[in-house]
């Protein structure tokens, strides 16, 4: 199968041309997506997660066995 025949690209090219050429309301409102998407996606780089600091409290640490004793069987 390849790129495509003709008629498909002619097809892409209507529906391209449909969607965000002309002064239509789809173009509108396609146009607005786009400079949203690209709001949303500045605004969360600038607002990205800090980093987070480990603690320097150190913790307590129990062996499995000695919070779960074994059972003897006699």
């Amino acid at each position: 199968m390849g790129i495509g025949g003709i008629w498909q690209w002619v097809v892409v090219l209507v529906i391209v041309l449909v969607l965000f050429g002309g002064r239509g309301k789809i173009s509108q409102l396609m146009g607005d997506f786009g400079k949203g998407l690209k709001s949303f996606k500045k605004g969360v780089k600038e607002d990205g997660p800090e980093p987070v600091e480990a603690k320097n409290t150190p913790r307590s640490v129990q062996a499995s066995s000695e919070a779960h004793p074994e059972k003897s069987d006699s």
